[in-house]
């Protein structure tokens, strides 16, 4: 996995936090919670004011930003108490959660892969807080679970965060993370008898793990050992490309690269296919631009070569023939292009275009079969083609509809391959490939116990301030009246490239039986479109991406879809961002908003754990015109005492060691403090999970009939639905 496709993983992973309910008609009994006047809890006003360049700035809650102290703790106690306290009082919330985890037990399948003659994949029987890993030696063969997760904590909240099998299937390989952070401690196993070995790495971070051909170990990254107490606040910076042996002790293992000279470098290795290469893709925060070193193991003294120099743009490596390798890139082509650079021959004027730019976004490629299965997007939706080595092409492959194919791994010399594919009505369902006949079969079917019939996705297209032309998928039942009175839930990110396609989602499926829409627009700063429409929401330009989100609102108010006191938005991690911004630049728009783990200090986010890798996203305080445009937008700094905010539903968790919760909580407590209106300002505070990678089932389903049953309550919500 390269080091953009890493983090992108990781930054998807948050867009998500859509919503929920159930085969019922039910009425609220009580008063609406929102009659009463709320008092929220005190949270002391500190006389700190940092100089930015000049602009003196006032940060009266910084003392939040330390999780653990006394006064912390009890803040977050007091919040909590209030938050559920006025959950308590949506007599909805319980059937929501009740509708939630019925629809939610189902058997989730992951894609297959193959290594050292067995399959694997990732099963849930519906409820486990986590997927567990099986294994097979031929397809129809019994399963047996190779690694579950669900054993090693009693609350679902020890993760397998990262896993790698090695060549001749003996070993895997995985990382375990807790409680959500992105700490990983790694361990091996033997497959044949499921048991472990000594092996045992701490301090890693940001990195898969890449075995060598012979299987006597693997090269992973780490970071220096933290400081214990404030691991999840520290920054994260010089990061070291090792070798573990089997069998020996972490200290012991080979550093392989190192740059005292960078400490914002990031590193990835991985083995080519032969066993011949080591890849180093070379990263720089969330950034998709790399630099590509790579290391001969034929000879443990040849020294890394340095390939790619410049992070002029992005360089995915594909697979290799000998000498000659093959990379995805962006390179003179913003929508990707793949070609081929012989080593031996490095020199630009040697490299050689296959597969030229084309119309549609070129995602990710896979080499199997002696093909190039390339996954592009169209509009936002998937669309899969296959070329021979030369670049000739040679079939669409065929997808069920309109939807997200992912999967599509394999060996060289393979001639099948398995994706998955899912839709917004329709539940993630595995297909085997076969690239001699091309036809696709299926493997696995789940079976959700909802009628898709009833639904429609439809995708429309609207203008954004600027006259930019915007996609967006709307979702809902069948015979939708557009009389402006529809709750409907509007969902973006827009950012780091990071592209929003067609997913089924319990929680959206249950937020549409209840009677609402489910509106998802395709973002600036996003990579639907390539690097262009990404680094057109970046920097300078991320107002585009607020822009695009109150264009996609004010479409769907003037299309009759729903009506400001009926419409909310959401968002998670850079979509936390999105929301916090557009209520304290347009609070007059929404009924209410969700954010999730969201940035909110766009003048200290640098300053905590990874954030500093957001740099080329966002830019830096530190920079006095960047520091401009960021304190115009930050949603911390944004908020207007005496203004009517919507109804707000803040979530964290207490020590997400990726956005630190401090942007919430600061977040809370100044909107609380300057709320003139009517509608509450209510933070919901996690205390064993982090920004939501591995978060288990359990979790995930009170945070979402929370989210909903909040959104009942204060968007008057009259809930009736049908079987």
């Amino acid at each position: 996995m390269s080091h953009f496709n890493y983090f992108q993983s990781l930054l998807a992973s948050l867009a998500i936090m859509a919503l929920i309910f159930s085969n019922f008609i039910v009425k609220s009994q009580e008063k609406n919670p929102m009659d009463k006047s709320i008092v929220y809890p005190n949270a002391r006003k500190a006389d700190q004011v940092d100089d930015y360049h000049g602009t003196k700035v006032a940060d009266p809650y910084r003392w939040l930003e330390d999780p653990d102290s006394a006064e912390t703790r009890a803040w977050i106690e007091a919040e909590n108490k209030l938050t559920f306290s006025f959950l308590e009082k949506i007599p909805e919330r319980a059937k929501i959660e009740e509708r939630l985890t019925k629809l939610w037990n189902y058997e989730k399948y992951g894609p297959p892969f193959k290594e050292g003659g067995r399959y694997f994949y990732f099963k849930n029987d519906g409820l486990q807080n986590q997927n567990v890993l099986y294994t097979i030696k031929s397809l129809n063969d019994n399963p047996r679970a190779l690694f579950d997760p669900n054993t090693l904590s009693k609350d679902g909240t020890v993760a397998l965060s990262g896993w790698a099998v090695s060549h001749d299937g003996k070993h895997l390989a995985y990382g375990l993370s807790a409680s959500g952070s992105d700490w990983m401690e790694w361990k091996v196993r033997e497959i044949e008898t499921g048991k472990d070995l000594s092996d045992q790495l701490k301090w890693v971070k940001f990195s898969g793990a890449s075995w060598t051909k012979d299987g006597k170990g693997f090269f992973y990254s780490r970071y220096d050992e933290p400081n214990e107490k404030t691991k999840h606040e520290d920054v994260n910076y010089f990061q070291k490309l090792f070798y573990h042996r089997l069998g020996t002790p972490q200290s012991e293992d080979l550093l392989i690269y190192e740059r005292k000279d960078q400490k914002e470098w990031g590193f990835s290795g991985d083995v080519t296919e032969d066993g011949r290469y080591l890849i180093i893709s070379v990263w720089q925060g969330t950034d998709p631009k790399n630099r590509v070193f790579f290391k001969d193991l034929q000879d443990r003294d040849v020294k890394v070569v340095e390939l790619i120099t410049e992070a002029e743009a992005a360089y995915n490596f594909i697979g290799n023939e000998g000498s000659l390798f093959w990379f995805r890139t962006d390179l003179n082509a913003t929508r990707g292009r793949i070609i081929a650079i012989d080593t031996v021959n490095p020199d630009r004027k040697n490299w050689k275009e296959l597969v030229p730019q084309a119309n549609e976004t070129l995602e990710s490629v896979n080499l199997v079969g002696d093909h190039f299965i390339a996954s592009y997007l169209k509009d936002a939706r998937t669309q899969i083609k296959l070329f021979d080595l030369s670049g000739k092409f040679v079939r669409e492959v065929e997808l069920p509809g309109i939807g997200t194919a992912v999967g599509f791994s394999g060996k060289r010399k393979e001639t099948e391959t398995f994706y998955a594919f899912t839709s917004f009505t329709t539940p993630t369902t595995i297909y085997r490939y076969d690239l001699k006949t091309g036809k696709s079969t299926i493997y696995r079917q789940p079976k959700v116990d909802f009628n898709p019939n009833i639904y429609e996705t439809k995708q429309v297209f609207y203008n954004g301030k600027d006259g930019t032309r915007l996609p967006m998928f709307i979702t809902h039942k069948k015979g939708l009246k557009l009389d402006g009175n529809n709750p409907t839930y509007l969902y973006g990110y827009g950012g780091f490239s990071v592209s929003l396609t067609p997913a089924f989602s319990i929680a959206n499926l249950v937020w549409m039986e209840m009677g609402g829409v489910y509106a998802q627009p395709n973002l600036r700063g996003g990579g639907e479109y390539g690097e262009e429409w990404h680094l057109a929401g970046t920097k300078s330009k991320k107002q585009n991406v607020f822009d695009d989100f109150i264009a996609a609102a004010e479409w769907l108010i003037a299309n009759k879809y729903t009506s400001t006191p009926k419409l909310a938005i959401g968002g998670g991690s850079n979509g936390g961002l999105l929301v916090g911004a557009c209520i304290t630049q347009r609070p007059d728009l929404f009924g209410a908003a969700v954010p999730a783990v969201g940035v909110m200090d766009m003048l200290r986010f640098q300053k905590f754990t990874i954030g500093w890798a957001w740099v080329s996203d966002y830019g830096s305080s530190d920079n006095p015109e960047e520091f401009k445009t960021l304190y115009a937008y930050s949603p911390l700094h944004n908020i207007k005492p005496g203004t009517k905010y919507p109804a707000t539903f803040i979530t964290t968790a207490d020590h997400d060691d990726r956005v630190v919760p401090a942007h919430s909580f600061k977040f809370a407590a100044t909107l609380q403090a300057a709320q003139a209106g009517p509608a509450p300002i209510l933070i919901r505070i996690e205390t064993k999970a982090g920004h939501g990678a591995g978060k288990p089932t359990s979790k995930i389903i009170e945070e979402i009939s929370d989210s909903w049953g909040f959104l009942v309550g204060v968007l008057k919500m009259d809930v009736a639905m049908k079987p």
